[in-house]
């Protein structure tokens, strides 16, 4: 039995997949791309389709691919080896000049007007609306917030990221800020399975039904010269004239995690130093509005928009994906429904998720199932859909996945 490792197979699509659209492009170019699919129970519409989506892949690599190589070695054993294939192609006027059937097999061309385009964010799955889970972001060294009082920095942080995405409209956004993902918070997020996932990601987004977990760690919060706030006539007056170094900085790394894999997505640190100069018992709070209105709480309010902006662009790039919670026949129940932007008529691609014996703790792995759900009745929070087969018949179970890109 074949299988496919879920992230590079997800990328690899993702990046490859070209959207149709009908608004005209600059430079456009025409040109033609070849796809094959197989036929399946007679289904030569289906067939058509998976053709023409695969040739116009053909049509993007054409016009313009970049082809990265990543080998990571260890004591020098290669360990991992990946390759990236991206197109920044968009097509329009796509249609088919050529068809060809032997047996079950089917070739397909396709000729299409081809220009400059964005890499994602530009299919279905830019359109719905993804759930993200933010937990908290746990201090390294409480001690440095006890100037100012801002040791609520580890629950306020998320709370305000949390409440950002919200107010883009964009994202299915749920709080978990008094959780924390890591243990040893030095070495966070490095501490991960063979297979680079965490398995209490994977276990706090499947009890939170998302789809991706952001986490993250505040690695500084310090003055940058302690003496400066002692409490002599010198070190006031010090202040008083400006003599003192009343800087502060500010670290915390973020990651995005995905949930089905517990792999991450993205991850940066994010940095900045500004003046603290909140009077005695002017600040009691990481939010407070002592706090704001420091030189040190403007920047940090800067740095966390920026933090919010880098999630949105991360999970710009990826596809939109669902657990199957029930299968009745050819009958499929999936845990999203019309408040992450599903419609009746939607099609979702079907994926089975497999874990092996040797392997119980690792990454599943998704296995294309050839198939989709095409939904019938959708509900706030769940949808129903029918398969062109019965679950027995593909092997489609709970569990598994459905896919939009």
């Amino acid at each position: 039995m074949t299988s496919v490792r879920f992230l590079p197979f997800l990328a690899l699509i993702l990046i490859l997949l070209v959207a149709v659209v009908a608004t005209p492009a600059a430079q456009a170019v025409v040109l033609e791309g070849i796809g094959h699919a197989t036929i399946y129970n007679g289904d030569l519409e289906a067939a058509r389709e998976k053709a023409r989506e695969a040739a116009l892949r053909d049509v993007a690599l054409q016009y313009q691919a970049n082809i990265q190589s990543h080998d990571t070695m260890e004591n020098g054993v290669l360990t991992e080896s990946r390759l990236e294939v991206a197109s920044s192609a968009r097509a329009r006027d796509a249609r088919i000049v050529d068809e060809y059937r032997r047996g079950d097999l089917l070739r397909v061309t396709v000729r299409a007007d081809v220009s400059e385009g964005p890499s994602c964010g530009v299919g279905r799955a830019a359109d719905l609306k993804k759930r993200v889970a933010v937990t908290g972001f746990p201090i390294l060294y409480p001690d440095q917030a006890r100037v100012g009082r801002i040791d609520d920095a580890g629950e306020i942080l998320p709370q305000q990221l949390q409440s950002d995405l919200r107010e883009t409209g964009r994202l299915q956004v749920f709080g978990a800020t008094t959780s924390r993902l890591f243990q040893d918070l030095l070495n966070a997020p490095t501490q991960q399975n063979f297979d680079n996932s965490l398995t209490n990601v994977m276990q706090v987004a499947r009890e939170m039904d998302v789809q991706f977990v952001v986490a993250g760690v505040i690695r500084d919060l310090g003055v940058s010269d302690p003496s400066a706030w002692g409490t002599s006539v010198l070190d006031r007056m010090q202040r008083g004239i400006g003599m003192a170094n009343q800087n502060r900085r500010f670290v915390a790394d973020m990651t995005v995690f995905d949930g089905f894999s517990g792999a991450p997505v993205y991850q940066k640190r994010f940095a900045t130093e500004a003046q603290w100069n909140a009077g005695p018992g002017a600040s009691s709070g990481f939010a407070s509005a002592g706090f704001q209105e420091t030189a040190y709480g403007q920047a940090v309010g800067e740095v966390m928009a920026e933090m919010s902006s880098a999630v949105q662009e991360a999970l710009a790039c990826q596809p939109f994906i669902t657990r199957v919670t029930r299968v009745d026949g050819n009958r499929v129940t999936l845990a999203s429904g019309a408040t992450a932007g599903l419609r009746p008529g939607d099609e979702l691609n079907l994926y089975r998720s497999q874990q092996f014996f040797d392997s119980l703790g690792g990454t599943p792995e998704l296995s294309d199932s050839q198939t989709r759900v095409t939904l019938r009745n959708v509900h706030p929070d769940f949808s129903n859909g029918e398969m062109p087969l019965s679950g027995g018949e593909i092997n489609i179970q709970r569990d598994d996945v459905a896919i939009i890109w």
